[in-house]
C-alpha cells in the first residue's frame, strides 16, 4: 500500500468512527522535525550520576517538560513533538520513550510514597518503591534505533516513511468502534490491553513490550492522573502497531461499519458527544 492509499483509508475509518482528529504516528529518527515541540536541553542525568549523589533534582526539574504536554501542543498546531536523551524534559518520559536506561531511582519513590522528610511528594500511584521498580523492570523499553522519539500527524509522514505505532485520541463511543474493529480484525478477544502506566508509557513502552513478545496488541491509555491535564475531557488514547493498523484498514469493507447494526446507533451518540463538546463535524 502506498502512503496516499493508507491516508485515504484512514479518512474512511475516521468518517466511520465520527472522529474529527487524525491519529498521530510515533517513530524514531536521527533528524528532529522543524518547528517541533519538545523539551529544552537539560543537565546531564544518569543512574550513575544519581547514585554518586551528583544530581541536583532542583536543577533537573528546571527544564521539566511532559511528553504528553508537548504532544498536546503538537495536536493543537498539527505539528510534531519529540524527546531525546539530552532534551528529556521528564526523566520518566525519557525512560518510557526509550531515551534513557536505566531509569533514575528517583522515579521509584516519586510514583509511590515519596521520600521521608522530602518536600517532593509521592504520587501514590503504586503502593511502594518496590512495586514501581517491578513495573519499570517489566516495561523496560529496548534500545532505540535513533536519537529522537517523535510523534506527528499521520498525514505529515512522507512516502517511504512509516510510523512504528499509530495513536488515536478519542472518547468512549469512538473507542468502542476502535476496540471492536481491532477485535474483528484479529479475531483475538484479548487483542486490546489497558495496563498501568504514564500517558507516554501506554503510547510507547507497552506497545514496544508487546511487539518484543511478537504479539500484535492495541493499548488503551490516558489513565495517568498527571497526564489528564494534557488531554480533552473524557478522552483516552488507543495505540496500534503499524502492522495491525494496516490490517484494520484492509478489514474495513467487511466490518460492522458497513452494516445496519448497533454501530449506527453508537454513531449517533458520537455525533451528540461532538455537539456537546463544541466539536461538530
Amino acid at each position: 500500500m502506498t502512503l496516499q492509499s493508507i491516508l485515504t483509508d484512514t479518512i474512511r475509518l475516521l468518517d466511520h468512527l465520527g472522529l474529527g482528529e487524525e491519529p498521530f504516528g510515533m517513530y524514531y529518527d536521527d533528524v528532529k522535525p522543524e518547528n517541533a515541540y519538545g523539551p529544552k536541553p537539560g543537565v546531564p542525568i544518569s543512574r550513575e550520576r544519581e547514585e554518586r549523589g551528583e544530581l541536583d533534582m532542583r536543577e533537573v526539574l528546571k527544564t521539566f517538560s511532559c511528553v504528553m504536554g508537548n504532544i498536546w501542543l503538537a495536536r493543537k498546531k498539527h505539528a510534531a513533538a519529540f524527546v531525546s536523551p539530552e532534551e528529556y524534559g521528564c526523566f520518566g518520559g525519557a525512560y518510557y520513550c526509550a531515551m534513557m536506561n536505566p531509569p533514575l531511582r528517583f522515579i521509584e519513590h516519586y510514583v509511590s510514597t515519596g521520600y521521608e522528610g522530602s518536600p517532593v511528594h509521592g504520587e501514590r500511584y503504586l503502593p511502594s518503591p518496590e512495586a514501581v521498580r517491578g513495573f519499570l523492570e517489566k516495561v523496560e523499553p529496548p534500545a532505540p534505533p535513533a536519537k529522537y522519539c517523535i510523534f506527528k500527524p499521520l498525514s505529515a509522514f512522507a512516502e517511504g516513511r512509516t510510523p512504528e505505532f499509530v495513536i488515536f485520541f478519542a472518547r468512549p463511543e469512538v473507542l468502542c468502534g476502535l476496540f471492536t474493529h481491532a477485535t474483528f480484525t484479529t479475531g483475538d478477544m484479548e487483542c486490546v490491553a489497558a495496563p498501568f502506566g504514564a500517558g507516554c508509557t501506554n503510547m510507547v513502552s507497552w506497545p514496544l513490550y508487546y511487539r518484543e513478545l511478537g504479539v500484535e496488541k492495541a493499548v488503551i491509555g490516558g489513565f495517568d492522573p498527571s497526564a489528564r491535564k494534557f488531554m480533552k475531557t473524557d478522552e483516552l488514547t488507543f495505540t496500534v502497531p503499524w502492522t495491525l493498523y494496516l490490517k484494520m484498514l484492509a478489514a474495513l469493507p467487511q466490518s460492522m461499519f458497513g452494516v445496519d447494526g448497533a454501530w449506527k446507533e453508537v454513531r449517533k451518540k458520537v455525533a451528540r458527544s461532538a455537539k456537546a463538546w463544541g466539536e461538530e463535524e
